[in-house]
This record gives structure tokens, sequence and C-alpha cells, in this order.
């Protein structure tokens, strides 16, 4: 494999690689991933994905091939995307080659019938003797930094094992969190730049949606409307400093009241999207509601759960997220969002009213 690296021009300096937390973090890649990120030009053995700096990874897969040499292992991994090589060195007690003849000898003397170190101390040499000796076919999780060795990438494996699956629960679990790890994490463009000191790093739609979420901290508000709040964002518009040079005639902009409407309205927004408000009943008269503290949604989702549960089609593994948003939505407003009824479900499960049977799935006790 010709090993790429990447354009000095678009790569990010590394004194900022700290930021992104995935750099201090084993990474979940595809090894297919692996295998085709680009080497830093500032510091080798550093690879970026999608702009993420990346030097130690975390792979499950399938032992396709093995050799083995006095002081490692060197197996290939096969976890669906491609094949890479890990080197997996042996510890010591790998490497002792004990007289079997002689340690009975030497157990046998111990207290019988009871507890002996030495024995125990044997079981477990051979329990991690079997755990790291794999054969073609076995399923080995690996960790460890990424390498090229000879146009080849492989992983130096820190800490390898053999994974005993033998109803792919191990896997399946694997193959549903590692998706959801690249939509989260991975496949979002890092965010590097340095925070600013100061209140002159911070937006003022960040202001004004913070503002906004104290207001409902302080005052436990559980609807207001779009004027409740309007006065406490208006600190923010009168801060902005309007200037223009002594030549240039002042440019006719938006007024004040206008930015200010404008501010609340994307704010509001943002608070919309996240979840934290919703307006149950769209009309002329803006009311929004304000999910945390709304009861009669924690209500109507508690009561959902609980009656859908008794049927027998969710009795086992209880009601999934999207049958409950589709029944909040039939029952009690078409206005709810699946970010809104996250949170609800969250503050249930918190107060152990429900309870998370699997992935999305929520049941009563």
């Amino acid at each position: 494999m010709q090993a790429a690296t990447m354009d000095p021009a678009e790569e990010t300096p590394s004194m900022l690689w700290g930021l992104d937390p995935i750099f201090s973090a084993f990474a979940r890649l595809y090894v297919r991933d692996i295998l085709q990120m680009t080497e830093s030009t500032q510091v080798p053995g550093i690879y970026f994905y999608n702009s993420h700096p990346i030097y130690k990874v975390d792979v499950l897969g399938t032992v396709v091939y093995k050799r083995e040499r006095d002081d490692f292992f060197c197996y290939g991994v096969d976890d669906g995307t491609g094949v890479i090589n890990c080197l997996c060195w042996k510890n010591d007690l790998l490497k002792e080659e004990a007289n079997p003849t002689k340690s009975r000898g030497k157990h046998s003397d111990g207290a019988k019938g009871g507890f002996n170190p030495a024995t125990e101390l044997e079981k477990l040499r051979q329990a991690q003797q079997s755990r790291c000796h794999l054969e073609i076919g076995e399923l080995l999780r690996v960790r460890g930094p990424v390498k090229t060795s000879r146009q080849q990438r492989e992983i130096m494996a820190s800490t390898y094992y053999k994974v005993n699956d033998p109803v792919m629960a191990v896997q399946i679990a694997w193959m549903m969190e590692v998706p959801q790890l690249y939509r989260q994490c991975y496949d979002k463009p890092p965010q590097l730049q340095p925070t600013a000191t100061g209140d002159s790093g911070i937006s003022s739609l960040s202001k004004a949606t913070n503002t906004i979420k104290d207001f409902f901290k302080q005052q436990s508000v559980s609807r207001f409307r779009p004027y409740d709040v309007q006065d406490l964002l208006q600190p923010l518009i009168s801060s902005q400093p309007q200037t223009a040079s002594a030549d240039q005639e002042p440019v006719a902009g938006p007024s004040a009241c206008q930015q200010l409407r404008q501010l609340l309205k994307e704010a509001l927004q943002i608070l919309q999207d996240e979840g934290i408000v919703y307006r149950k009943v769209k009309s002329q008269d803006e009311v929004y509601h304000v999910t945390a503290h709304d009861t009669d949604l924690r209500i109507a989702v508690k009561d959902i759960i609980r009656e859908d549960s008794k049927r027998e089609k969710y009795a086992e593994k209880g009601c999934h997220i999207l049958h409950i948003l589709s029944a909040v939505r039939q029952r009690y407003s078409l206005n709810v969002s699946k970010a809104a009824l996250e949170l609800v479900l969250k503050s249930l499960e918190c107060n152990s009213d429900i309870v998370s049977t699997s992935d999305s799935h929520y049941t009563v006790f």
C-alpha cells in the first residue's frame, strides 16, 4: 500500500490536535478507513480521517491468517470492510516455557485440598494463553496505535484478546454502535479552533439561547410567549457596536427592533431543534411549551408506554421511540419533535418512571 500524506496546506496545526477528543481516544474505525487514512506531514505516525487526527484505533474482526514468532503474533483481522495486519507482542507469561511435570510436582507439595497460589497462578497463565493465542476463524479485538511499515498499514497492539461470541451478540452490538459513532463523531468536521477568552468569542445567537435557557431554569416556566423573553435579549442588541468612518455616509440597515426580533426568532428555532421548547398548537398566538417543565407531556408519554407495553407486540422489548413519537403525535400534539421526546424519556428514566430495555426501546417497571 502506498502511504498517502495530507496536503500541508489543508492539515490542521499540531498544536490544535488536542482540542479534538477523538485524538486521545481509541477510534472505532472500519478497517477500510484505517487503510485509506492520510498520514500527517508534521508528525509521522499521526493520520487523518475527515480532518480528525488519529493515531490509535479499536478494531473487532475475524482472524483470517496468522504468523507466530518468538516475540509476537501477527494476525490478519477482517472486519468485513478490509483486512489489516495486527502485530501482537507476547508478554513474559506467554514466552515462558514452563515444565508441566515440574510444575505439577511443586503444586502437589502445597496445601492439599486448600488454596494453592501456585496452582491458581498456573490456571491464570493458561487462561491468558488461551485468550491471546488465536486460530484462524476466531474473533479478535485489538487496540493500539497505527503504524506504516514497508508501505503496509498495521496496528501495533497495546491490548488484544480473543472474544467468545457464540451467538454473535458482541458483533451485533458492535455493528450497531460503530455507525452511530460515524454519524455523531467521525463524519462531522472537527471543531479545532481555540476558544476565545472573553465574551467576544461567543456569538450573539449563542448568548441569546443561553440567556433564554437560564430564564427557564430560574423561573421554572412551563410555557411562554415570545414577548415574555424578548426584553432579555435587548442588551445583546444594544451592545453591538455601530461604527462608520468619518468619510462615509451611514448605511441604512435593520433597526434595533428588527434585529431583536430576528435574534429572538433564530434563538427560538434553535431551542425547538434541540427539543427544549415546542409549540403544542401552531396558531397566530405563539405559545411555546418548555419540554422539561411540561407535566402534561410527561404524563402523556408515560401513559402511552404503560398502555402499549401491555400489548403482546411490545411485551418483551418495550416500545420503540418511533412508536412512542407516533402515538404522542396522535394523542397529544402533532408538533412534538423527536428531540423533545428524547428529553422527556431521559427525564422519566432518571426518575425511574420508565426503563430502557435495549437501544431506543422503553417500558415501565
